[in-house]
């Protein structure tokens, strides 16, 4: 990138401005706080990720900030809303990024927390059809057949441009239970939240297709609201510290290694989509921070 003239005082000054705030942060009151939602209802096995790597990347921008958590009852877009707004209950939240929620006046920070996981989609289908699935291998078999998601999902967006049908609700819950009715044929789920999803043995009659995978480019980001622009700039230079000394992905595989380990898919397997929401100031080029379908954790 061509280095800045310096006929150009205010752009220096916008660029300078994380490090302004950073410092700012710096001497923030001791009691200043970090408000994470949880959400009623709704288990999330991320949740202590995330918070592990908001100590992470805080601890490597050198602040010790409270971490607590907000029960919400409330669905991901109306989150999102909230959080852009002045009144907002929480200071972040962590969800797929687009091109919509990056320019909703929220301040993302660029570093995909899940290294990609996001995009690597298991499918969800009934235990009783496993063995049909097993004969599924490419795009076209699969646009013959209906998935399941939310209405509010940026995966809706993304599955309906590559050509697949797809059926929504509102209710998390409920396309569980659409799928299980035969209401929708299967329901994409992140590598990261399906065996948490059967592991509380609500569904048994419901089963991962062996050995299938979807896989978009995806980044789940950290948003955070305008009014704590200090807190976005501290975890920017956090997780970047930590991305450097390799702490962020050390991290990662103590999360998720073993469960990457747990769902090996050969390459003729991995059905590749597009994805055009992903924004153009994604990091793709960073290939530090990414995985790969059938690459170790």
């Amino acid at each position: 990138m061509p280095s800045l003239p310096p006929s150009n005082p205010g752009r220096r000054s916008l660029l300078g401005l994380p490090l302004l705030l950073a410092g700012r942060a710096l001497h923030a009151q001791a009691g200043e706080s970090v408000r994470l939602p949880r959400h009623i209802g709704l288990s999330d096995p991320q949740l202590n990720y995330v918070r592990r790597i908001v100590e992470l990347a805080l601890g490597h921008a050198g602040r010790r900030l409270g971490i607590r958590h907000v029960e919400l009852d409330m669905t991901q877009s109306r989150t999102l809303t909230e959080l852009a707004t002045s009144r907002s209950p929480i200071d972040l939240m962590w969800t797929m990024t687009d091109s919509q929620r990056e320019n909703s006046g929220l301040l993302p920070v660029r570093i995909p927390i899940d290294r990609g996981l996001l995009g690597w989609r298991l499918l969800l289908v009934r235990r009783s059809e496993l063995a049909r699935w097993e004969r599924v291998g490419s795009l076209g078999e699969l646009r013959q057949r209906l998935a399941g998601q939310g209405h509010d999902w940026p995966d809706t967006t993304i599955l309906r441009a590559n050509g697949l049908q797809v059926g929504t609700n509102s209710v998390y819950e409920a396309l569980f239970r659409m799928l299980a009715a035969g209401r929708i044929d299967y329901f994409p789920r992140s590598i990261l939240e399906i065996d948490a999803e059967l592991a509380d043995g609500r569904h048994p009659e419901l089963a991962i297709a062996p050995g299938l995978m979807l896989h978009y480019p995806a980044a789940a980001y950290l948003f955070v609201t305008p009014g704590r622009p200090e807190l976005a700039a501290l975890l920017k230079t956090g997780l970047e510290a930590a991305v450097a000394d390799g702490s962020f992905q050390r991290l990662h595989r103590e999360f998720y290694g073993a469960l990457v380990r747990a769902h090996p898919v050969s390459p003729a397997r991995v059905l590749h989509l597009s994805n055009p929401l992903l924004p153009p100031q994604t990091p793709l080029h960073r290939r530090e921070l990414w995985l790969q379908p059938g690459e170790a954790a």
